[in-house]
């Protein structure tokens, strides 16, 4: 009788650990409820220039040897590589200005790019440098970084205009079966202010959202889900688990026998 009492309660124990370590689709399905928001529409709102950005700045004119003087000289050797690039590009000081061959220092912190464009080019015209000048700017060292339960975390750089949320986890090659769905955390700072959002992956809902499109240095923060919690610290994973309350099954057997 105590044989079999204590073998019922180790294989009871065991169910009940294993039971608990598991997860429901609810909790690992992307998107659930898409069909309901199969056409979302999106806000996209241009970055604006902050401290610390690496600009590439080009200048250019009707008469291409007029822009010349305005355009810092890059080595032919740099190509599109755009780690190089960034050696030649124009760095935004604290203060937020950065220095234009000739035309000298320019506001450029808190506005964006095409705002940008247009003060430099009206800049360029007014003051008799150049008669209807083109110019482009464009961010050279957009990145965002991806923490937690991913298959890579770390740092990723970007070069598109603008980048979501599921684009950024796709860098970090997608989450892990213990990453929590449901509350990934959003850290941006912009401006001098730090702001937290949640999201929530299981739905579309918040597609439509300014949170759905990326900022550059935003942290992406996947937090584990209660199974990997339940199963942390000195007792690793299930398999662990499963594999001890095997051997105590056994070594029972054997010593009530």
């Amino acid at each position: 009788m105590i044989k079999t009492q204590n073998i019922r309660f180790l294989i009871i124990a065991l169910c009940g650990v294993v039971l608990s370590s598991c997860v429901s689709n609810k909790e690992i399905l992307y998107f659930q409820d898409a069909d309901s928001f199969k056409e979302t529409t999106i806000e996209y709102r241009e970055n604006t220039v902050q401290p610390n950005d690496i600009l590439s700045v080009t200048i250019s004119a009707a008469i291409p040897e007029t822009a010349i003087p305005y355009n810092r000289q890059t080595s032919s050797n740099y190509g599109t590589n755009v780690e190089l690039l960034k050696l030649q590009g124009y760095l935004v000081s604290p203060e937020g200005l950065i220095s234009i061959p000739v035309l000298g220092k320019v506001l450029a912190k808190e506005q964006t790019t095409s705002a940008l464009e247009t003060a430099i080019a009206t800049r360029l015209e007014d003051d008799g440098h150049l008669v209807n000048p083109i110019v482009s700017v464009r961010l050279l060292n957009a990145k965002v970084t991806v923490l937690g339960e991913v298959q890579r975390s770390g740092t990723f750089s970007f070069t598109e205009q603008y980048l979501s949320v599921p684009q950024a986890l796709g860098y970090a090659g997608d989450l892990t079966i213990n990453g929590r769905r449901d509350d990934i955390l959003l850290i941006r700072e912009l401006d001098g202010i730090r702001s937290i959002t949640h999201l929530d992956l299981t739905t579309a809902d918040w597609m439509g959202n300014p949170e759905y499109i990326l900022k550059p240095n935003d942290v992406l923060v996947v937090q584990p889900n209660r199974a990997k919690v339940k199963t942390a610290g000195y007792v690793g994973n299930v398999s662990t688990i499963v594999a001890i309350a095997s051997l105590v099954l056994s070594a029972t057997i054997l010593i009530t026998r």
